[in-house]
């Protein structure tokens, strides 16, 4: 599939308009993309002010083609890692570039020519006329999604999407590994960068400080686009368990500054009650176990005590995610 530029005379007036004032850059990240970036790169749309090339210390002639390009279109601005960071460090980077130059709406698109320029409205505009602070794609809600995407990510992407909403609140969302996305200057100013999740996780991990942050973040269904000539670095049986630790982490650490620290709420407490009890169900469930094992019989009392748990625990952890949903209903 080959992408063509796209032609601003097709967007509607007002959103026109609304693009050619805003200060807008993308963000591509790139890691050995020397084969796909020259596409990237020639179909980012006339509306876009900057293309901040980040590269994450590649190993072929990515930086070397980014820095030629660079020569004959003043749009474009090189940065380069000193070391490889992984995806979320490079976006990371191009970020705080645009933070620091006060762009308006900062966009990313990945270097694999995986992304449709002609979506880029879609996501820019909810974002510049202030409807949302960031934007991302959701190609799970593509029509042609099951077939388009190879079996494996869309299972593991669906999986990852799950447990993101319980652990970011944006139970709306998913897609949560889609990078084609649109954050504002809000977002640039408020978030630490630096202390972002720097690999494959950052998509999630990011999701979390926003909704700690109170943002508006909107689904936007975008087309899925493969076999273009990407090399994938995920591993998705290595992958899935590290991006389910910053998951967890992350959920905790939500959970905390937003119903603790930053304004108190009751979910928090049937949360932990919640937990309680199922650590306490876990116990009377391994002295079942054990005493099945041990002297062939179950304890009855026993099991009678872990499935109270159980369910006490059940109704607590499911009665904290209803509150939470109801709380942040205004942030999808």
């Amino acid at each position: 599939m080959h992408f063509k530029k796209p032609d601003v005379s097709d967007l509607e007036p007002a959103h026109k308009r609304l693009l050619e004032k805003s200060k807008i850059a993308v963000v591509v990240p790139c890691f050995n993309e020397e084969k796909n970036l020259g596409v990237v790169v020639n179909t980012v749309p006339d509306y876009v002010d900057h293309i901040v090339l980040v590269d994450d210390k590649s190993t072929d002639r990515t930086l070397a083609l980014a820095k030629e390009m660079s020569v004959s279109n003043p749009k474009i601005v090189v940065l380069e890692l000193p070391e490889n960071e992984g995806v979320g460090g490079a976006i990371a980077a191009g970020y705080e570039w645009c933070r620091d130059n006060q762009m308006h709406a900062a966009a990313v698109m990945a270097g694999d020519a995986q992304m449709d320029p002609q979506e880029l409205p879609l996501l820019l505009v909810p974002v510049l006329n202030k409807s949302a602070n960031y934007t991302k794609g959701n190609r799970l809600l593509y029509k042609e999604a099951f077939n388009l995407i190879p079996r494996v990510r869309f299972f593991g992407n669906s999986l990852l999407s799950l447990l993101t909403k319980f652990a970011s609140g944006y139970w709306s969302i998913s897609d949560t590994q889609c990078g084609y996305t649109v954050a504002d200057i809000n977002v640039l100013n408020s978030i630490d960068w630096q202390k972002m999740y720097k690999r494959y996780g950052q998509p999630n991990d990011l999701l979390i400080s926003l909704n700690i942050n109170n943002f508006v973040v909107k689904d936007i269904i975008v087309r899925p686009v493969y076999n273009v000539g990407e090399k994938s670095g995920i591993k998705i049986s290595r992958v899935i368990f590290t991006i389910s630790r910053v998951i967890l982490t992350g959920a905790i650490k939500r959970l905390y500054w937003k119903y603790v620290v930053k304004d108190f709420h009751p979910l928090i407490l049937f949360f932990a009650f919640g937990m309680l009890m199922l650590l306490i169900g876990f116990m009377f469930l391994a002295h079942v176990v054990f005493g099945f094992f041990d002297g062939g019989s179950v304890p009855n009392v026993s099991l009678i005590c872990a499935l109270f748990s159980f369910g006490t625990a059940f109704n607590s952890l499911f009665f904290s995610m209803w509150l939470d949903m109801v709380e942040g209903r205004n942030l999808n």
